[in-house]
């Protein structure tokens, strides 16, 4: 490990921020708007690291998507790159990088040479979806059946980021260069990973925000505490949800505005794939009964209002299902809407008022 970065485990506890119930995150996905380039959207992306930063949130993650117009966010590794020359202290990391795609010592060299520019500031999140369609799945992994073969290359990065493979296996001779042994964290919205991050005594993320009415987020951090092996990671289970949230000053606004994220969505899981539409766009929209219905589910485990609804049904998640990390993604068309959100929750929450972590 590179001697000036904090061990592995003091990088995944992190302490509260002003009145927040738990660590407070920010999960975004480069989003591309009607009318918006990608190259547009990535600005914004770092401009909302940056904007993260001062005010106080721990962590800011971008996750792994492609063939998706809506989304910028498709190089995970190449965007931390940029965001921390851009930003100081907060920490950055992928949410996820989802690992069946890649070779895993690539995965091991691009995060190790994160962590060695910037030591004690990133975060490796892992996930074993492929993050878009079969077809691109195939042109990604070269595989019409790949099988379920995550936990076996979760092993074999593990190894390479901490060079600890034993000497009779074929790859004990492969030095992962920079070798750096980086906070991994295991993602998940079934309890597979739940299970394994519990058996490795890894830290957990469930995507709450995909859930839906449906949802079994209590069954998995359930299982995921019940089954916590200690390691040499951390001695007790450390868990995280994802929550979509958007504040606004009005109920009404917040609504309005969050009626972009959920066409967005719907027209997604319909095979329409566009950059996400306007808010306008989303209100003139004709919906059919069964497309209410799907939006309705989709939006079931939302949190939208002003500050203090947000914030209140965010304490009240982490309270139900008690976990110590809270990640927020905003569905919102425009780096306005999701710039004020942020700043009303952390001005809510006293984030800015309380010490740089």
């Amino acid at each position: 490990m590179d001697q000036q970065s904090p061990a592995v485990r003091d990088q995944i506890r992190a302490p509260r921020g002003g009145s927040a119930p738990a660590v407070v995150s920010i999960l975004d996905l480069a989003g591309v708007g009607a009318g918006q380039t990608p190259s547009a959207a990535l600005q914004d992306t770092t401009a909302a690291a940056q904007l993260a930063e001062r005010l106080g949130y721990h962590r800011f993650w971008v996750a792994e998507h492609h063939g998706m117009p809506a989304v910028a966010s498709s190089a995970p590794p190449v965007l931390l790159a940029h965001l921390a020359a851009k930003t100081e202290r907060i920490r950055l990391g992928s949410g996820g990088v989802m690992l069946p795609n890649h070779a895993p010592l690539v995965v091991a060299e691009q995060f190790g040479t994160l962590a060695a520019l910037h030591p004690g500031r990133i975060d490796l999140g892992l996930g074993r979806a492929p993050g878009t369609d079969q077809l691109t799945t195939f042109a990604l992994r070269r595989r019409s059946d790949p099988g379920d073969d995550f936990p076996d290359r979760l092993a074999e990065l593990r190894h390479f980021l901490r060079q600890d493979f034993p000497t009779d296996h074929p790859f004990a001779a492969i030095k992962a260069t920079p070798m750096t042994d980086v906070p991994v964290w295991l993602l998940g919205s079934s309890d597979f990973s739940a299970r394994l991050a519990a058996k490795l005594g890894l830290p957990f993320a469930f995507a709450h925000h995909f859930a839906g009415a449906g949802g079994n987020t209590e069954y998995a951090l359930q299982i995921y505490r019940d089954t916590f092996r200690p390691s040499d990671v951390l001695d007790a289970p450390w868990s995280m949800i994802g929550v979509n949230a958007l504040a606004a000053d009005t109920e009404e606004q917040a609504f309005y505005e969050a009626r972009a994220g959920a066409l967005s969505m719907l027209l997604l899981r319909s095979g329409r794939l566009q950059a996400m539409p306007t808010a306008e766009q989303a209100a003139e929209y004709p919906y059919s009964p069964a497309e209410q219905d799907l939006v309705d589910a989709m939006s079931a485990t939302d949190e939208i209002g002003t500050a203090e609804q947000v914030a209140g049904g965010i304490t009240a998640l982490v309270e139900r299902f008690g976990v110590d990390e809270v990640m927020v993604s905003t569905r919102a068309h425009g780096a306005a809407v999701r710039r004020h959100s942020l700043e009303l929750l952390a001005t809510t929450w006293g984030l800015t008022d309380s010490e740089p972590r």
